[in-house]
């Protein structure tokens, strides 16, 4: 086992195996490294970790430093300086009229080398160019050419999938890819559909092109003659994935599809044997066991359901004739002093409350009656006010009182006129209450 450390230059996307050199590097960390080229800042994508000698290629490469301040200002300066460079190179490929497309342009750690990359669709005839770059940047110049692959991978962007291209992210090397991989998945051979930015076909159709090659030997092809568990037929559809096929039984109509499972059909060899010869017995079919319910995973999250259990209620014990008795007795105490409920079909007495100075205003009244005149007193009196004269107590001794007013068989309109007061009139004048003094 080596211990080694994992570096990324530039966020292109390959990560490489270097010594740490008895450094403890994190993640994330710049450090300065030893490469073929001279020193280069990169940045730490992995920690210290044990590898596999195997996985080693010898001499491996130091790392000489972790980053200083000074050594991020340098490289601050270098990407300032590609800027600039790539500005120019655009310009003087303008001025020889070369049919190239400059992508990316690097300045390396010491400042002594300016690399630029570039795509063409054939070979350029750059040597003119080299000399007017470098006698105007005055160090060494390097003009590569790449695909359009690694176009894409320096460059980045977002794929049609929403995410960052793969290439411009993990991806180490660039894997072959065919157009046989989207016949085996069942994609659409549109090359607008299947192809990525660069306009090759996209790297993502490798991921499960492996899963999809064990699928097609369990199941046959579309087309296939196959023996099934209800006879012989034609496969129609595939589906891999699911590892369903719709088969049309020779026994039975040509619009009539019948869907199994992988394991209910198997495909015949050599085909659809000749007319009149019996198709060889393919197929092993055994019925699957029943498989017991599996027990459903229990949701930490899930709120839990509260279940109130009902609790039967206890007989009440009847009272004793003791106590029977008592509250009987009770309750008409109760309903004495509260007083006896009026009928269905009576009314209900009226309250009216009456002011003192009504009061005192109808007691001298009375009394002058009674002085000045021998008859009796009105019939329509209140039955529930006291009589009392005018002398037999003072008007400050007398209290407010209730009258209770219960109207008569012949409605209200008669029980507001039986007390409205009467009215008296002497020598054609109508009267206060009070006696005149010729009377």
């Amino acid at each position: 086992m080596t211990e080694v450390v994992s570096i990324r230059f530039k966020n292109r996307g390959k990560a490489y195996y270097f010594d740490p050199a008895g450094l403890q590097i994190r993640e994330g960390d710049s450090v300065i490294v030893d490469t073929a080229n001279g020193m280069e800042i990169a940045v730490c994508s992995r920690e210290n970790h044990p590898v596999e000698d195997t996985a080693v290629v010898h001499p491996l490469r130091r790392v000489l430093r972790i980053a200083t301040q000074m050594d991020l200002r340098t490289e601050e300066l270098n990407r300032q300086r590609e800027k600039t460079a790539f500005d120019l190179c655009k310009e003087k490929i303008g001025e020889h009229q070369l049919d190239m497309k400059l992508v990316d342009v690097e300045c390396n750690f010491e400042g002594n080398k300016t690399t630029f990359f570039f795509t063409s669709d054939g070979r350029v005839d750059f040597r003119s160019l080299v000399k007017d770059l470098a006698s105007i940047l005055h160090n060494r110049i390097e003009l590569r050419q790449i695909g359009v692959r690694d176009e894409a991978k320096m460059l980045g962007g977002l794929g049609i999938c929403g995410r960052p291209y793969c290439c411009s992210q993990f991806l180490d090397d660039f894997h072959p890819v065919s157009t046989k991989m989207a016949k085996i998945q069942s994609l659409s051979l549109n090359p607008a559909k299947i192809s990525g930015s660069c306009g090759r076909l996209m790297c993502c159709l490798r991921y499960e092109q492996e899963a999809y090659e064990d699928l097609v030997k369990k199941v046959p092809k579309q087309g296939a003659f196959v023996e099934t568990k209800d006879g012989y037929g034609t496969a129609v559809q595939v589906n891999l994935l699911r590892s369903t096929v719709k088969v049309r039984l020779d026994d039975d109509r040509e619009d009539v599809l019948h869907e199994y499972k992988s394991y209910e059909l198997a495909a015949v060899p050599g085909g659809r044997p000749k007319d009149g010869v019996e198709p060889p017995h393919v197929l092993e079919y055994v019925e699957p066991e029943a498989e017991e319910p599996a027990e459903e995973p229990v949701d930490e999250w899930a709120v839990p359901t509260m279940i109130v259990t009902p609790v039967p209620e206890e007989p009440v014990p009847a009272p004793a004739a003791d106590e029977q008795e008592h509250t009987r007795r009770s309750r008409r105490s109760r309903s004495r002093r509260k007083g006896a409920k009026p009928a269905a079909g009576d009314a209900a007495p009226i309250v009216v409350p009456v002011k003192e100075e009504s009061v005192r205003s109808k007691n001298a009244s009375d009394a002058g009656r009674k002085s000045h005149s021998k008859k009796k007193p009105s019939q329509h009196a209140e039955q529930g006010a006291p009589r009392k004269s005018a002398d037999s107590a003072p008007a400050a001794d007398i209290k407010p009182q209730k009258v209770t007013v219960q109207p008569v068989s012949g409605g209200e309109g008669q029980a507001e006129k039986k007390h409205k007061p009467r009215r008296r009139y002497y020598h054609g004048k109508k009267s206060s209450g009070k006696p005149s003094s010729n009377s």
